[in-house]
């Protein structure tokens, strides 16, 4: 096994241990040394670094591997990397900064679309200098396997209309949740933004997040001036005050980036002080509305919350037309303020209503497949208790719109769709009452299954002709 040295300055990092190839040792092995400055290479007693994956401004980050879990699942270990410049001031800054996004990820992991925390420690190590020890700081999150929105746009060239329109509605349901549980993310961007192989996307990088509580007063964000060139909006690259706008900005200017390929930097007539991206991409006036007022300069002329903008895509889809302005009302989402004497109010929770899940086109087309199923199973089922009638239509009825209902806030997903149709099938099928309608011959299953196969298809192509003609109608 070939095992990676997290010394920063190591002068061989890689390390080959064939023994550990065998799982017993790999098990139980107490701890491994790197062979050309001496550190541990099992962190915290577990995690075995393989490989890097990246290094930023503050932090380095490698795939390792948990040998405490079977089938050492992969995860990531990132370790505090400050430059060697920064003054202790600055350095104190960079590591509270860092402790801050294990403390965000513990709190916001439990969404299905941010990385989970796993562990955050310190070691203390020998240093490479005689009688000398440096403690380092390591964070380890859930591995997503896939790739950034950066390394997409890089591989397959600029995104179309349709694809931008799921990043954008994806992204805004992850940040209506980030922003209703007090925080602002900050530091949007492609990089940060990431496709798994199965498609549903995660939102990365939380070291930057600005956390709004009532209890304490805020600190000045002009402390850090943490944001990406480009990507930040005036109010930020001031350093001044920051808002759950400001991620708007950021993800705007992002949309705009995947739409052409081009570099912000590329995309902004300074002189003018104004985007000029229109005329490189071809997409429709709806979505150009929405994006420009989205990259207004002044905060409190762009949409005020990830859920306001959901709602405009929602309306210019079954619409075709969309009225922007400044808003009527006052708003009322609170600010993060640089001054310390402020106290800012909580966010306020969303209400049911407010609450926007995306689904990718495979977990559209599983929950049609499941949905389908289901129904020729459950009408079977009421068929046989209670012979045609209201009673059996009305059942059914609320029986899938229960359904739908859990699959729709993800109470139900992935494994469980398949466990539970598997399950109900087996109860129609051995339980004689539940089909008592079907002829006797042959077999209830050679009847059932064919039944609940052919309607799960048939809810397979319809949800796949919606989509085909929602796609068609967005672009208009």
């Amino acid at each position: 096994m070939e095992l990676h040295c997290t010394r920063p300055g190591c002068p061989r990092p890689i390390n080959h241990y064939s023994d550990l190839d065998q799982p017993s040792i790999l098990r139980t092995v107490q701890q491994k040394f790197c062979t050309a400055c001496g550190m541990p290479l099992i962190l915290d007693g577990r995690y075995i670094t393989l490989r890097p994956l990246a290094q930023g401004g503050f932090g380095a980050a490698y795939l390792a591997c948990d040998r405490r879990i079977p089938n050492l699942p992969k995860c990531v270990v990132k370790l505090f990397l400050p430059p060697n410049n920064l003054t202790a001031q600055q350095l104190t800054v960079a590591q509270r900064l860092f402790e801050r996004e294990g403390e965000v990820l513990a709190e916001l992991g439990g969404h299905p679309q941010i990385p989970d925390l796993l562990a955050f420690f310190s070691l203390t190590v020998p240093g490479l200098q005689p009688s000398t020890q440096v403690e380092l700081f390591y964070l380890v999150q859930e591995f997503i396997d896939g790739y950034t929105l950066e390394e997409e746009l890089e591989q397959k060239g600029n995104f179309s209309e349709a694809e931008v329109r799921e990043v954008l509605q994806e992204t805004l349901t992850i940040l209506d949740f980030v922003h209703n549980q007090g925080s602002i993310h900050r530091d949007i961007k492609p990089s940060n933004i990431m496709h798994r192989r199965d498609g549903r996307l995660y939102l990365l990088d939380f070291g930057a997040v600005k956390q709004i509580t009532a209890s304490q007063k805020v600190q000045s964000s002009s402390s850090t001036g943490i944001y990406s060139v480009g990507y930040a909006p005036p109010e930020q690259t001031a350093r001044s005050t920051v808002y759950p706008s400001t991620d708007l900005y950021a993800l705007a200017v992002t949309c705009v980036q995947l739409l052409t390929g081009s570099e912000p930097a590329e995309l902004y007539d300074s002189y003018n002080d104004r985007w000029v991206w229109h005329q490189r991409v071809q997409i429709s006036a709806q979505l150009t509305q929405i994006l420009d007022r989205m990259l207004l300069a002044a905060p409190n002329q762009r949409f005020q919350s990830a859920a306001e903008v959901v709602t405009a895509l929602a309306l210019n889809a079954s619409l075709g037309s969309l009225h922007l302005g400044n808003s009527s009302t006052p708003s009322t989402v609170p600010t993060v303020s640089t001054a310390s004497t402020q106290t800012p109010p909580v966010i306020p929770q969303s209400t049911p209503r407010q609450q926007f899940v995306h689904f990718s086109i495979l977990e559209l087309l599983g929950g049609a497949a499941f949905t389908g199923f289901e129904g020729a199973l459950i009408a079977i089922a009421l068929l046989s208790l209670w012979g045609p009638g209201y009673l059996s239509l009305g059942s059914g009825i609320l029986l899938l719109s229960g359904l739908w209902i859990l699959q729709s806030r993800r109470f139900i997903e992935k494994l469980d769709l398949p466990i539970i149709a598997g399950i109900t099938f087996v109860f129609v099928v051995f339980v004689k009452p539940l089909h008592g309608f079907l002829p006797v011959t042959p077999a209830p299953i050679g009847i059932i299954l064919p039944i609940a196969l052919l309607t799960g298809f048939a809810a397979i192509a319809l949800m796949a002709l919606f989509r085909l003609i929602y796609n068609l109608v967005s672009r208009f």
